[in-house]
Parts: structure tokens; sequence; C-alpha cells
């Protein structure tokens, strides 16, 4: 075991970027960043086509095993189980930050909220560690409250709002009361859902996906999604980010936050209203998604149609509606096929709807939806 005063810190070279853990199998892409073996081939069995650090398209999937980085890792490795005493056992990796320490920055903040940009540095980091490090802010009393407050004051540092809505999006999932967490942000009296929407529209990428996270996080009953779809400009800029990002996870958090908050029927036609359908459209064209990030898309559309007020929504060109189309296509033959439904089955399913869609020409908007939706039934969408 490794004694509770020998603290190990990791060096970032040794880290997956994707995992934030020890590689075990280092691999290179052609963009040059290494990644432990697993969790880029995942990435890329998801149905990327990017370097996730660079977001470079990748012209090679083929991974080059990094040698020299790997014998330096059991070097350290080596290293560590010397230092720990216990050669038989994994290594077992200690915060940067003992427990006690991050109680005192805790602390810290609470005695001096203006001036807390380092200390919740190092909690972000601290919360990065490991899910034990996690679990144990979310159950320091008192302290998912102060990350509450600070978002409630409606006067604090912008990059302080920032750092607290990734802090709070690291242990929301921790917390033990949900119920208690949303009632407390979405009080009349505080100001919350104005920080997350001013992260939203100024802040950078990590912060921006945090905050649709939390967003999702807190919409948990028709209360709280009711609530969440009142604030104004929220949802513009939720489909403003859908329609101009390009990160793959910022797109996935936003349709994932939009599908969560937008359950109960009658918040439905807002975002019609808003122009989804089009954006959805324009999404679903483009072939380079990821199948998850699809689905989502499709299962937003599908929720989208059974609004009263999608009669007469523009969806774009006949282009654009053949993308669609075909992609619709691709994403429930895949589904098919993962579900053991036969290839020509899902073609004979699907034949028909295409045929009708591409050579429907002047069709309305609502047709084109309704039909979406129609053969979203064949074979359904689970996220």
């Amino acid at each position: 075991m490794v004694r509770d005063n020998l603290f190990i810190t990791v060096p970032s070279l040794f880290r997956c970027p994707i995992s934030l853990d020890v590689m075990k199998s280092p691999v290179s892409l052609c963009t040059g960043v290494t990644y432990d073996r697993s969790s880029i081939q995942r990435w890329l069995d998801n149905g990327n086509n990017t370097c996730p650090a660079t977001m470079q398209v990748l012209h090679s999937k083929d991974f080059v095993p990094n040698h020299t980085l790997q014998r330096l890792i059991q070097i350290w490795s080596n290293s560590v189980r010397h230092r720990s005493n216990s050669p038989d056992s994994p290594i077992q990796l200690v915060p940067s930050l003992s427990p006690d320490q991050a109680r005192d920055l805790i602390k810290e903040i609470e005695s001096k909220p203006e001036d807390c940009l380092e200390c919740m540095s190092k909690i972000i980091c601290f919360a990065r560690e490991s899910e034990e490090s996690r679990k144990f802010l979310a159950r320091i009393d008192g302290f998912v409250s102060l990350l509450v407050d600070f978002l409630g004051s409606g006067n604090a540092n912008f990059l302080a709002l920032e750092q607290v809505v990734r802090v709070l999006d690291m242990i929301i999932s921790e917390h033990e009361d949900h119920k208690q967490l949303a009632n407390s942000m979405l009080k009349s009296d505080r100001d919350c859902l104005s920080s997350i929407l001013l992260v939203l529209q100024q802040g950078s990428a990590e912060s921006r996906i945090a905050s649709a996270r939390v967003l999702e996080s807190i919409a948990i009953d028709a209360e709280s999604k009711l609530l969440i779809a009142e604030k104004d400009g929220l949802f513009s800029e939720l489909i403003r980010i859908m329609s101009t990002e390009t990160d793959p996870t910022m797109i996935e958090s936003t349709l994932s936050c939009l599908i969560a908050v937008s359950m109960p029927r009658r918040i439905r036609p807002k975002i019609v209203r808003l122009g989804v359908v089009k954006q959805l459209t324009k999404l679903l064209s483009d072939p380079n998604w990821s199948v998850s990030v699809t689905e989502k898309a499709l299962k937003l559309l599908e929720m989208a149609s059974s609004a009263e007020d999608v009669e007469g929504v523009e969806h774009g060109d006949g282009a654009r509606r053949d993308d669609t189309v075909e992609r619709v296509l691709f994403v429930k033959r895949r589904q098919g096929s993962e579900h053991g439904h036969p290839e020509q089955r899902i073609d004979q399913d699907f034949g028909a709807y295409a045929e009708q869609l591409l050579a429907g020409g002047e069709a309305t908007s609502r047709r084109f939806v309704e039909n979406i939706q129609s053969e979203l039934q064949i074979v359904s969408v689970k996220l």
C-alpha cells in the first residue's frame, strides 16, 4: 500500500489525453499526438475521424507504437513501486493534493471568493485525478452550495464562473440529492441560469461543454425543465452552438441538453420556432459526424416533429434533404445490424420512404418531419 504521506504526481506526458490515466500501450496518430491504444481505438470505433487533441482530420487511422514513451513509463512505474515498498501490487496513484489540502483550499475560497482563481484551478486538477477525488469533493459539507452561491451571485469574475461550472460538472453526478441541487440552482432569487448562459456565450470550449452538461443534470423533472426553457436566450444559444460549432463533444453535449430539457411537449414548439429543425437537417446532411451525434440529432428531430408549430418550418434545400435521407438510412442500417436485423430487411423498410422523399421536390417541411418521425418508429433510437 502507498503510505498516507506519500504523494505521487504523474508526469502529464504519461497521461492519455482522452482518459487522463497513465498509458498502458501508448500509440501515436499521424498528427503526432500519443494516446493509450484502448482509448483512441474506442474514439475511432465511435465513428470519429479526427484527432481528439488537435481536431485535425486523420488522413490515416494507423497507429504507431511509441516504444520510447512506453519504456519511460515503465521506468517511472518501477520507481514508484520501489518507493511504495509494495512491488507486487499495482501502482496506487495519490492525487497531487491531499484531501486535507483540498479542504483548506475550499475554506480559502469561502473566505476570499473574490480572489479564488488559483484555488479553484487546483480544485479542478484535484477533481480530474480520480473518481474518488470527485466523490470526496461532492461530499464535503457546503461545497456544492458554495459553488451554487457563486453562480447565483451575479457579480462574479467571469474566469471564476468558468471554473465553477467546470468543477460543478465534474462532481454533480456524485451529489446525493439532485432534486435539492436543482431547486437550489433554479430559485427565483438566484441568477444561476444567467451565469450559465454567459459561459455558454463567451466561455472556452471546455466550460461551454460543462455548462450544457450541468443544465442537463438539473433538468430532472417537468418543473425544472420548464424553468430552464423559460430563460430568455438559453435555447437560442444552445441551437446556435449546435449550428456553428465543430467540436464533436460540444455538439453532442448540446444535443443531449436540448433533448433532456425538451421532454415536456409544451416546450417543443419553442425550439421549433427558434429554427431547430433547419439546423438538425443541416447537421444530419454532414456524413462526418459520429453515429452517436447523429442518433441524438435524430432523436431531437423526432421530438421537434411532435410540436404543433412545425407546420411551415423551413428544412433546407433539396440537396440537403437528399443528404439527410442518406444519413438517416446509414444510421438506421447500422442500428439494425447491431440489433440483429438483416441488411435486406432494413433496405425494404426504408426503400419506399427514401424514394418518396427524394422524389418529393416541394414536399412541405411538415411532411418531411413526419416522415422522419414515422421511420424512427421502425427501428427505435435508443440513447
